[in-house]
Protein backbone atom coordinates (compact mmCIF):
# COMPACT_ATOMS: atom_id res chain seq x y z
CA UNK A 1 0.00 0.00 0.00
CA UNK A 2 1.36 3.49 -1.13
CA UNK A 3 2.14 6.20 1.87
CA UNK A 4 2.97 9.88 2.08
CA UNK A 5 3.75 11.93 5.22
CA UNK A 6 4.25 15.56 3.40
CA UNK A 7 3.18 18.72 4.13
CA UNK A 8 3.71 22.53 3.16
CA UNK A 9 2.48 25.27 5.17
CA UNK A 10 3.31 29.22 4.74
CA UNK A 11 2.01 31.11 7.68
CA UNK A 12 3.22 33.85 10.36
CA UNK A 13 4.84 32.63 13.80
CA UNK A 14 1.96 33.97 16.87
CA UNK A 15 5.40 34.15 19.25
CA UNK A 16 8.90 34.13 19.01
CA UNK A 17 10.81 30.51 18.80
CA UNK A 18 11.33 28.65 21.97
CA UNK A 19 14.89 26.97 21.67
CA UNK A 20 15.89 24.54 23.89
CA UNK A 21 19.01 21.63 24.12
CA UNK A 22 18.31 18.16 24.66
CA UNK A 23 20.56 16.36 27.57
CA UNK A 24 22.23 15.27 24.62
CA UNK A 25 23.46 18.87 23.34
CA UNK A 26 21.05 19.00 20.41
CA UNK A 27 19.12 21.92 19.67
CA UNK A 28 15.66 21.95 19.08
CA UNK A 29 13.11 24.59 18.41
CA UNK A 30 9.27 24.70 18.76
CA UNK A 31 7.62 27.42 16.15
CA UNK A 32 4.34 28.36 16.88
CA UNK A 33 2.62 29.02 13.35
CA UNK A 34 -1.03 30.53 11.93
CA UNK A 35 -1.46 29.52 8.81
CA UNK A 36 -4.66 31.27 6.88
CA UNK A 37 -7.45 30.21 4.74
CA UNK A 38 -9.57 32.67 2.31
CA UNK A 39 -12.53 31.21 0.87
CA UNK A 40 -16.35 32.29 -0.19
CA UNK A 41 -19.46 31.04 0.82
CA UNK A 42 -21.61 29.42 -1.74
CA UNK A 43 -24.12 32.87 -0.72
CA UNK A 44 -20.84 34.98 -1.70
CA UNK A 45 -19.87 35.64 1.41
CA UNK A 46 -15.90 36.15 2.11
CA UNK A 47 -14.60 34.44 5.10
CA UNK A 48 -11.17 33.67 6.93
CA UNK A 49 -10.11 30.63 8.43
CA UNK A 50 -6.99 30.40 10.62
CA UNK A 51 -5.06 26.65 11.81
CA UNK A 52 -2.86 27.01 14.60
CA UNK A 53 0.09 24.80 14.81
CA UNK A 54 3.38 23.36 16.05
CA UNK A 55 6.00 23.12 14.00
CA UNK A 56 9.53 21.18 15.59
CA UNK A 57 12.32 22.05 13.53
CA UNK A 58 16.24 20.34 15.41
CA UNK A 59 19.62 20.35 15.18
CA UNK A 60 21.11 23.71 13.64
CA UNK A 61 18.26 24.83 11.52
CA UNK A 62 16.90 24.98 15.36
CA UNK A 63 19.40 27.41 16.26
CA UNK A 64 18.83 29.32 13.11
CA UNK A 65 15.17 29.59 13.67
CA UNK A 66 15.98 31.13 17.07
CA UNK A 67 18.51 33.64 15.92
CA UNK A 68 16.70 34.76 12.82
CA UNK A 69 12.84 34.44 13.55
CA UNK A 70 10.80 35.97 15.81
CA UNK A 71 6.87 36.67 16.66
CA UNK A 72 4.70 37.58 12.87
CA UNK A 73 7.93 36.16 11.37
CA UNK A 74 6.66 34.70 7.54
CA UNK A 75 8.15 31.32 6.61
CA UNK A 76 7.55 28.21 4.52
CA UNK A 77 7.71 25.08 6.56
CA UNK A 78 8.34 21.59 4.77
CA UNK A 79 7.91 18.34 6.28
CA UNK A 80 5.77 15.74 7.94
CA UNK A 81 3.16 15.19 10.91
CA UNK A 82 4.01 12.95 13.95
CA UNK A 83 1.60 12.42 16.53
CA UNK A 84 3.53 12.22 19.84
CA UNK A 85 1.75 10.67 22.92
CA UNK A 86 2.83 10.96 26.90
CA UNK A 87 1.30 11.01 30.30
CA UNK A 88 0.73 13.91 32.12
CA UNK A 89 1.95 15.09 35.86
CA UNK A 90 -2.08 14.07 36.96
CA UNK A 91 -1.91 11.20 35.36
CA UNK A 92 -4.08 11.35 32.24
CA UNK A 93 -3.22 10.71 28.93
CA UNK A 94 -1.98 13.55 26.03
CA UNK A 95 -1.63 13.43 22.37
CA UNK A 96 -0.71 16.03 19.84
CA UNK A 97 -0.34 16.32 16.06
CA UNK A 98 2.87 18.31 15.34
CA UNK A 99 4.83 19.41 12.12
CA UNK A 100 8.34 18.01 11.85
CA UNK A 101 10.18 20.42 9.59
CA UNK A 102 12.89 18.62 7.23
CA UNK A 103 13.24 22.45 5.86
CA UNK A 104 12.88 25.98 6.95
CA UNK A 105 12.43 28.70 4.64
CA UNK A 106 12.45 32.23 5.69
CA UNK A 107 10.03 34.45 3.49
CA UNK A 108 10.83 38.12 4.82
CA UNK A 109 13.40 39.96 6.88
CA UNK A 110 13.74 38.88 10.59
CA UNK A 111 15.45 40.58 13.29
CA UNK A 112 19.27 40.60 11.04
CA UNK A 113 20.04 39.09 7.65
CA UNK A 114 19.29 35.88 7.78
CA UNK A 115 20.23 32.56 5.10
CA UNK A 116 17.11 32.17 2.79
CA UNK A 117 16.52 28.42 3.39
CA UNK A 118 18.15 26.18 6.70
CA UNK A 119 17.87 22.44 5.47
CA UNK A 120 17.42 19.74 8.76
CA UNK A 121 20.43 18.03 9.30
CA UNK A 122 19.42 15.17 11.29
CA UNK A 123 16.82 13.61 12.95
CA UNK A 124 16.21 13.15 16.83
CA UNK A 125 17.02 10.21 18.81
CA UNK A 126 14.05 8.44 19.68
CA UNK A 127 14.85 9.26 23.49
CA UNK A 128 15.00 13.17 22.30
CA UNK A 129 11.50 13.45 21.07
CA UNK A 130 9.64 12.99 24.15
CA UNK A 131 11.94 15.43 26.51
CA UNK A 132 9.94 18.29 27.62
CA UNK A 133 7.14 19.62 29.68
CA UNK A 134 4.66 16.84 30.81
CA UNK A 135 1.76 19.06 30.69
CA UNK A 136 2.23 21.15 27.76
CA UNK A 137 3.09 19.50 24.05
CA UNK A 138 4.61 22.58 23.03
Amino acid sequence: MASLNKVFLIGNLTKPPELRYTPSGTAVADLRLAVNRNYTTQGGEKREDTCFLTVVVWGKQAESCGEYLDKGSPILVEGRLQTREWEAKDGGKRTVIEVVAERVQFMGRGRAAAPATVAASAEPFAEEAGSGNDDVPF
